[in-house]
């Protein structure tokens, strides 16, 4: 179980993460899904303990990740398979793992034929390993000590259809066999096919979270309107949810409802349609329009790293 409770992270005057608030049940795949520089990142770091946060909590099974005795054994963590040491042979990597696990050296083995790199490739440096073969390295690691959660950032990365399909199998597998798994991931379709549960994250606030199939079903209306503030402003007084995306309003008011509304307040509409059905990619656009980065504006570095 993965518990966020009201997480804010300030870097100087940006805030990076704002009061976000979520869990990851054991026995399901929870993906986490925002645009670039929405604060997916920032909050994976605060709960691998790589960053503190300015107020709020983020707990793995009931503790702070640093107050765990050895949290190898509890979490497996891969937030970064870029950040490996060069130098280093992949088995030389897994077994220093290991022995700061004091696991069995027979572990490292183990874990090198789980994700499938082969006794020449683990002599290898990793320098030399493809973006592909440092993710299988990164989730060797994680898995090494048979955590109960594991907790990844885009580890599908680098693999190619047949890596993406051994991650969703050994993931899903993981879950169902009682595992916590928490999923950062851009691959929306990847996302679709293996995750219970999604949190969806923009400007570093919740937008959406819920069952895949909840959220999925329940996208409600898409509001698309010249005055686009009164029409989420009449919605919401006639007592609906409203959720801005962009020069629109999604809204849980069925399409005759949300039409009915719109034209008691007297507001023209330029589009009014169903979002159900929709596929996670369109929820997803949709949701995050108003709090994706433009790609044409150049980001802060300090910022853009902070807040990815």
């Amino acid at each position: 179980m993965i518990t966020i409770t009201s997480l804010t992270k300030r870097y100087g005057p940006f805030t990076a993460v704002d009061e976000v608030s979520f869990t990851a049940a054991a026995g399901r795949v929870t993906g986490f899904l925002g645009p670039n520089g929405a604060g997916k990142s920032t909050t994976l770091r605060v709960l691998a303990g790589l960053a503190a946060p300015t107020s709020g909590s983020a707990t793995v099974l009931g503790a702070r990740y640093a107050d765990l005795p050895n949290p190898g054994l509890e979490v497996g963590v891969l937030l970064d398979a870029s950040a490996q040491h060069g130098g280093r042979t992949g088995r030389e990597t897994l077994v220093l793992a290991q022995r700061t696990m004091g696991l069995p050296a027979a572990r490292v083995d183990e874990s090198l034929e789980l994700v499938g790199l082969t006794p020449a490739e683990a002599r290898r440096r990793v320098r030399d390993y493809s973006l592909g073969m440092r993710q299988r390295l990164g989730i060797a690691t994680a898995l090494l000590g048979d955590p109960r959660v594991l907790v990844l950032d885009e580890p599908a990365n680098g693999l190619d259809p047949a890596g993406i399909r051994w991650m969703r199998d050994l993931l899903r597998t993981f879950a169902d066999d009682g595992g916590t798994v928490l999923l950062s991931s851009h691959l929306l379709a990847e996302i679709e096919m293996i995750a219970d549960d999604i949190v969806m994250i923009g400007s570093g606030r919740v937008v959406a979270q819920g069952t895949k199939d909840e959220l999925l079903r329940g996208a409600g209306t898409l509001v698309r309107a010249d005055d686009v503030v009164a029409a989420g402003a009449a919605l919401a007084a006639a007592g609906h949810q409203v959720t801005p995306s962009g020069d629109a309003v999604l809204t849980d008011a069925d399409p005759a409802t949300a039409g009915r509304v719109m034209f008691a307040a007297g507001l023209p509409v330029t589009e009014l349609r169903a979002s159900d059905g929709a596929g996670l990619e369109d929820m997803f656009l949709e949701l995050t329009a108003a709090t994706a980065r433009d790609a044409s504006s150049p980001a802060t570095p300090a910022m853009t790293g902070a807040a990815a």
